[in-house]
């Protein structure tokens, strides 16, 4: 009953406290068989979704409908592993370990296609109006790149290769973390390192609050905080009892209140942000040919205060209820 006197001291109306392991209420397959990698937008509304065989599908969610159907590659071999929404849904990039591609949503039409032959590409992302992109790589540089201007900066911060990485709405910040035990936030016009988070492994998920409040960095063994971006300072360290948690995606509610993660192991969890509890916790549907039956959790959204959708290696975008 812990959770539930903490929520009503608090007067969350986010959510009560329900059966951990209760199903989706809805379930809506985008891929056949399993998916190289996905996306959900920020206000849930579309999803991006890579497959091997049948190229990049971008669904409108809130009719389940096809709204485009790219291919990276002309020989028609799709092998997309990172994807990115712009906030505002204008743009998407998509990547393989060698290209990637800026992608308007309003036309569904490449608007660039860009190689990498220094190293290879570890993970993308795309600002709003695709104004800037962000490119981390395997020798630990992170390039930003104005597909309009042409304007290119390079991020020498890195001692390793980059992990992963995230972009502020208005394409002014960029949130980068590596194999050196440190994520960096800084200034994509002035390369300045504004906050060094540290660690005391290789930093494998970082995620950016798009309301400007938080960041949130995850490392191989232990740790995974919560930072106040004003000042610095750590808000709080996920609490959970195992010696080892991998987080592969995240995002914070619009509230601030809350934040959402999932891993490889078909977990997705509710943390409070001010004391890193754990709140909540559900499993997404496993791949059906998967042995042991699993699936990696992609991408995470709030729809609103009720609502939040997962997708998954096992093709499925899936809504869950948080009451």
């Amino acid at each position: 009953m812990k959770y539930c006197i903490t929520i009503i001291l608090l007067q969350l109306t986010l959510l009560g406290c329900g059966d951990s392991s209760s199903p989706a209420v809805s379930t809506f397959r985008l891929a056949d068989d399993i998916a190289d990698a996905a996306n959900i937008s920020a206000d849930a509304s579309i999803s991006v979704v890579s497959n091997i065989q049948n190229g990049i599908t971008v669904w409108d969610l809130t009719t389940n409908q096809k709204k485009f159907v790219w291919n990276n590659q002309e020989d028609g071999i799709n092998l997309v592993t990172n994807i990115h929404i712009a906030f505002d849904n204008s743009y998407v990039v998509t990547s393989d370990r060698e290209t990637f591609t800026l992608w308007n949503l309003a036309d569904g039409e490449p608007e660039g296609f860009w190689r990498i032959d220094e190293a290879s590409i570890r993970d993308v992302a795309v600002s709003n109006q695709g104004r800037g992109i962000l490119v981390g790589r395997s020798n630990g540089k992170v390039m930003f790149f104005e597909p309009k201007t042409s304007r290119r900066l390079e991020f020498l911060g890195h001692q390793e290769k980059v992990n992963s990485l995230d972009i502020s709405p208005n394409g002014f910040y960029a949130l980068s973390g590596g194999n050196d035990y440190v994520a960096y936030l800084w200034d994509t016009r002035s390369g300045q390192v504004i906050h060094k988070f540290e660690h005391t492994s290789r930093v494998t998920k970082v995620v950016l609050d798009d309301e400007g409040r938080y960041a949130f960095t995850a490392d191989s063994k232990r740790d995974a905080k919560i930072w106040d971006l004003a000042t610095g300072q750590e808000v709080s360290n996920l609490q959970y009892l195992a010696r080892q948690r991998i987080f592969t995606t995240a995002a914070f509610s619009k509230d601030g209140q809350f934040l959402l993660t999932g891993s490889p192991s078909k977990r997705m969890n509710l943390w409070q942000v001010e004391s890193g509890s754990e709140v909540n916790e559900w499993y997404v549907s496993p791949r059906e040919s998967s042995q042991p039956p699993t699936a990696v959790v992609y991408s995470v959204a709030f729809k609103n205060n009720q609502e939040i959708f997962s997708v998954s290696s096992s093709g499925l975008i899936e809504e869950w209820k948080t009451k």
